[in-house]
């Protein structure tokens, strides 16, 4: 009878997980580019249970040199992804529906570095020179910039030559470009460690020239959103993942330390993922996770002061809510 009573029991609490797992929802979220602690909230969101805690089960995408998360979103991989502003809204000017429901980035980490030796000290000097501009929708940002200072990026002494840089600081080491673009919390630091000092630089972040665009921000479908249990999924989505940074902001090396445990490249390194998170942590700074219309403002004007050219031809609409958030925070 005690054995029959042990196993009535076992079936019991069997079934119970197995309906507790049943329960969980579903998520899939495409990151913009590879594991690294750019990404550290949702790591720790994960890790920390706050997903489970709000009965969700949520796959991580890394992202990569090959990943564009507008493609995978499109195509039905992924029911959320981290995308930068300029190239959403690009996306939506070209039909994809995408909109913002949450902005865990408040401010911009993207700049150009330049080799003092060249005699660049202001924007001005970047006319005749070779730029390295990163593209697949990342390049949007400084093409603005160039348009807004008059400045023609089809070369000539008077423009600047367009290198269409990789993902990787070479074009700078080999000196085939007089500047690069970089991230505050990632390329930079891979010049510095490859042996050039920072008194041998010149940085120009977007954020000091007026020009900033916004960041790593969540955008879903927007059909997705007429459907009440996907939108109250996404709540509980924002809800567990500004957790994740917010821990992460407090707790930075040991966010860190997570992000390598998901690192199953095992490219990165811990002073490297431990810099990067302090780094992102300046930049999530001051966010709840809604996003700031001022902010979305500012980044759409940007945008349009193309030229001839802009990056989108006419504001917007629909390009964002707040209902997730206003939900999410309470």
């Amino acid at each position: 009878m005690k054995t029959l009573l042990s196993t009535a029991v076992l079936a019991a609490m069997l079934a119970a997980l197995a309906a507790g797992a049943a329960r969980a929802e579903d998520v899939t979220l495409q990151l913009k580019w590879v594991t690294q602690a750019q990404f550290a909230g949702y790591y720790v969101a994960q890790d920390q249970g706050f997903y489970e805690e709000e009965g969700l089960d949520v796959t991580i995408r890394p992202g990569g040199p090959d990943i564009a998360p507008t493609q995978v979103i499109a195509g039905g991989g992924a029911d959320v992804v981290v995308d930068w502003m300029p190239s959403a809204l690009a996306a939506r000017e070209k039909g994809l529906a995408l909109v913002n429901i949450a902005q865990p980035f408040k401010s911009s980490g993207m700049m150009l570095t330049c080799l003092k030796e060249t005699g660049i000290t202001s924007p001005e000097d970047f006319r005749g020179k070779t730029l390295g501009v990163w593209f697949y929708g990342n390049e949007y940002p400084f093409l603005s910039w160039m348009a807004t200072l008059g400045i023609p990026t089809t070369g000539g002494p008077d423009g600047v030559e367009v290198l269409k840089q990789g993902f990787n600081v070479d074009p700078l080491l080999q000196r085939q470009a007089a500047c690069i673009s970089t991230m505050t919390y990632n390329e930079y630091w891979q010049v510095i460690d490859a042996g050039i000092s920072p008194d041998d630089l010149v940085t120009f972040k977007y954020e000091d020239q007026g020009v900033a665009t916004l960041e790593d921000g969540l955008y879903v479908l927007e059909e997705n959103l007429a459907d009440p249990a996907f939108e109250e999924k996404m709540v509980k989505f924002v809800r567990a993942s500004m957790k994740g940074w917010k821990w992460a902001e407090e707790h930075p090396d040991e966010a860190a330390m997570i992000v390598l445990d998901n690192d199953e490249t095992g490219a990165q390194t811990e002073k490297h993922q431990k810099r990067m998170m302090a780094e992102v942590a300046r930049l999530t700074a001051g966010s709840t996770g809604a996003l700031d219309v001022a902010d979305y403002e500012r980044t759409v004007a940007t945008l349009l002061a193309g030229g001839s050219d802009p990056v989108i031809s006419a504001a917007p609409e629909g390009a964002y809510t707040l209902a997730i958030t206003d939900k999410a925070l309470k």
